[in-house]
């Protein structure tokens, strides 16, 4: 090599040094850019002419080897394309901008090259455009290139087809191209990588433009930083058209063996690319933290609209509805389960509607007991007085994927009622609203919840879930002095203990049988208690039914548990796993309704025989309570149970004078241990958790622990 072609490529090396492009050297060249700008007020809108230049770019593609397949721009079919460029005043504004655009044309359509002639060209095509704003001058400057980019193309692509172009693409040298296509990949690469880069730019600085000022200004400092760095952008992205321009001149001049591009200007446009991409980095996260500002100004909005809404009156029921279950302008936001099609939201007009909020984990048991309510009330009451919608809420922390989507397709097809058409989103600012609304002023946790609104959109219970698990719908229409009356109603016998979940368990009392009742998941303690049961029944001359209610939580030990007793025929058993999870959720439900109501265990006897049966369930051994029709029910701990059937020889003689439950009570009180441990757990979701307990059976104050627990403990 020479020593004047080693001089020669120090200096371009040199010049790529100089293109590594410094925040030092932006702010320099900051005040000669600005000084360009002399903006006349005249603006326009550039979105239709920037999808038209990259409909160019998109369409203008290789015929030969050479292809742009990687090139990820966007692409509209013609039919779109046409809606947004082919009005009369988008036609109207180009025939304004067409003298702009062609002078810019010829500007950048000389051979360019890279370092200070770059700039100095990047600066002339500024002053060309310095009255209009900066969004506009990049749009306009792309456009320019586009016509020269897309002129070469065409030739490129018609060669073969039509004469006219074969003849244009003889004097553009376009076979001498097509010759060498596998050669010039390389640079074809290098251009598809600067037009991806100047694009990304070109429509994140739309999109600053774009951003409505009622909800962000300049106050904001992400939004102040971009608009602060929007001209160094726009420079170094016209930077990249000039080099763009450079390489297809390149192109057509040409001439036998020489290489198409030189190290130094492969490294050029690399560092180029590699600027005008953080370029784009920094401003799309800018970009991303406006969005994030003007959605959370928009969600307090909605929320505060919300607020107002449930306290102001109102004559139906359809305002408050549709704020609730689509914010946005939709005809159908309903599914309806039992038709299966998308139905308005005025099928809830002035009627009752209970709002099913969950998530997506909504158990299995709390939609069959629901379903089978729902249907039961349909039967009982062909006019139904109440409709469900579910609203299901999909919380920022749960990330959604498609097997989201089927989770809440099959929920949603399972269910006869109805449910809002897709889940309620964060993301969405409306949708971010009302999941805030629910979770502050309805204290929703990621437990179920029914809100009941009524025939004017007031709310009438925050949760009448613990009503429907307790009455189902005869809680209707779900108020406190409704569930008041039903409390005065009640009575602590089996039948409302019960309550019709095994028909069996209702046609033995009916038939005045003794039935006890047994819990827990102490295997061996079931074999005993039954066995000895059965022993002393027989020794009693009783017919004796006994049901095997397991625990709160029925999971695979309950299940193994119903197996053995089945296979060894030990007693009865509630019929299948639901109907165990229905029995004690009905339980919970009755102390969260009296806490609700104010009820005190120190004042309420009904209160402490919930308490006593949360505590059986919260033990680590088993349980048993007897009751004959609606007499009073005798209950105790497992060990106390077994040792008052053992010592049954004890007490038989009383049985002929006082009954088999009287004297089994009255014994039973005798053996009562003189210490205890009660202990149970309530729901923290659930919003009512008392500052104080007192024990079931001695009054004290009980001490308070936290738990936590998985829901496949």
């Amino acid at each position: 090599m020479s020593s004047e072609q080693t001089s020669e490529n120090m200096q371009k090396l040199i010049k790529f040094d100089r293109l590594k492009f410094s925040a030092s050297e932006d702010n320099m060249m900051l005040k000669q850019i600005e000084a360009t700008h002399e903006p006349d007020g005249r603006e326009f809108d550039v979105k239709p002419l920037l999808h038209l230049v990259e409909q160019i770019f998109t369409c203008a593609t290789p015929k030969s080897d050479v292809t742009f397949d990687s090139l990820d721009l966007k692409t509209n079919d013609v039919e779109a394309l046409e809606d947004k460029t082919h009005q009369a005043g988008f036609i109207s504004t180009l025939e304004a901008l067409a003298y702009t655009i062609d002078r810019i044309s010829c500007e950048i359509r000389c051979k360019c090259s890279g370092g200070e002639e770059a700039h100095q060209r990047a600066i002339s095509v500024l002053n060309m455009v310095s009255s209009h704003p900066w969004d506009a001058k990049l749009v306009l400057t792309l456009s320019a290139f586009a016509v020269n980019y897309g002129e070469f193309w065409l030739v490129f692509q018609s060669y073969n087809s039509n004469d006219l172009a074969k003849s244009m693409a003889i004097l553009k040298q376009v076979p001498e191209i097509l010759g060498r296509s596998s050669m010039l990949k390389p640079q074809f690469n290098s251009i598809k990588d600067l037009i991806k880069a100047m694009l990304d730019v070109a429509n994140c600085i739309v999109k600053f433009r774009e951003l409505p000022s009622q909800y962000i200004t300049t106050d904001e400092s992400a939004f102040s930083t971009a608009l602060a760095n929007i001209p160094i952008a726009v420079y170094w992205t016209i930077r990249c058209v000039v080099a763009c321009a450079s390489q297809i001149a390149r192109l057509k001049g040409l001439q036998g063996d020489e290489h198409p591009l030189s190290t130094s200007e492969a490294w050029e446009i690399s560092a180029l690319v590699h600027k005008v991409s953080n370029i784009h980095n920094h401003l799309r996260d800018k970009l991303d933290a406006c969005h994030k500002h003007i959605d959370d100004k928009r969600r307090m909005e909605a929320y505060q609209m919300l607020l107002e809404l449930f306290k102001t009156s109102h004559s139906d029921n359809m305002k408050v509805l549709k704020a609730l279950i689509y914010a946005r302008d939709n005809q159908n936001p309903l599914f309806h389960g039992a038709t299966h099609r998308r139905v308005d939201i005025d099928v809830f007009k002035d009627t009752h509607v209970l709002l099913l909020i969950s998530n997506l984990d909504i158990s299995h048991d709390e939609l069959e007991v629901l379903e089978d309510i729902y249907r039961e009330s349909l039967k009982k009451r062909p006019g139904i007085q109440y409709e469900i919608v579910w609203l299901p809420i999909i919380d920022q922390s749960d990330p959604w994927m498609e097997s989201s989507q089927k989770l809440f397709e099959n929920h949603r097809a399972r269910m006869p009622w109805y449910t809002r058409h897709d889940p309620l989103r964060s993301p969405s600012p409306e949708d971010g609203a009302v999941i805030t609304f629910i979770k502050k002023e309805w204290h929703y946790g990621r437990k179920p919840i029914l809100v009941v609104l009524g025939p004017r959109g007031q709310v009438v219970c925050q949760n009448a879930l613990h009503m429907m698990w307790i009455w189902k719908d005869e809680a209707f229409p779900f108020t406190t002095s409704r569930e008041e009356d039903l409390w005065k109603e009640a009575t602590w016998k089996l039948d409302f203990l019960v309550d019709g979940i095994d028909p069996r368990i209702s046609e033995w009392i009916a038939a005045g049988k003794i039935i006890c009742l047994y819990g827990g998941d102490d295997i061996e303690w079931i074999q005993r208690f039954t066995t000895i049961a059965k022993k002393v029944a027989e020794s009693a001359g009783i017919s004796l039914e006994m049901v095997y209610v397991g625990k709160s939580n029925p999971k695979e030990l309950v299940y193994t548990n119903i197996k053995t007793i089945i296979e060894d025929k030990l007693s009865h058993h509630l019929k299948g796993l639901t109907s165990i999870w229905y029995f004690w959720v009905r339980i919970e439900s009755m102390l969260y309704s009296k806490m609700r109501l104010g009820q005190t265990v120190e004042k309420d006897p009904t209160m402490q025989e919930i308490l006593k049966m949360l505590s059986f369930d919260n033990s680590h051994e088993g349980w048993a309570l007897l009751s004959k029709g609606s007499e009073e029910i005798t209950k105790a701990k497992g060990d106390s149970f077994l040792t008052c059937l053992r010592q049954y020889n004890q007490w038989e003689v009383h049985v002929q004078k006082k009954g088999f439950l009287q004297a089994l009570k009255d014994h039973l009180l005798q053996i009562h241990p003189p210490h205890h441990c009660n202990q149970f757990e309530l729901l923290v979701a659930a919003g009512m958790i008392p500052e104080t307990l007192v024990c079931s059976e001695c009054g004290r104050k009980m001490e308070k622990f936290f738990v936590y627990r998985c829901c496949d403990v």
